[in-house]
């Protein structure tokens, strides 16, 4: 079944940009990942230091491979210092699955060009 992981981070004042490209070389790794479908990054509007990103996996088994990774693990070490509070991590079933990854490579594949 289809999973949703929610991780929420409270980061320090001034380490914006520093999360951002961290986040943006992670997730460049992920996409590549066995079961990964999508991710993206959300700022809150109330408080700017606190970020949720928002990822879909195949399965919650695809997602324990790759939060097990080296990679991801360097991930976590490099954004330490950058945490205010340490991130919550929920993981939420989805009864719903729609592979856009697949079918954009799907289409990609398809494509013709014309001169």
């Amino acid at each position: 079944m289809a999973v949703k992981i929610l991780i929420q981070r409270k980061i320090k004042p001034g380490k914006e940009n520093e999360l951002g490209e961290a986040i943006g070389e992670i997730r460049s790794r992920a996409i590549h990942a066995q079961g990964f479908i999508s991710g993206e990054t959300l700022r809150s509007v109330d408080d700017p230091f606190s970020h949720l990103v928002i990822s879909a996996w195949k399965s919650v088994e695809d997602w324990k491979s790759w939060v097990n990774t080296p990679e991801r693990k360097a991930f976590e070490e490099k954004i330490a210092g950058v945490l205010a509070d340490p991130e919550n991590i929920s993981i939420y079933e989805t009864d719903t699955y729609f592979d856009v990854k697949g079918m954009v490579e799907t289409l990609a594949e398809g494509t013709v060009v014309a001169d």
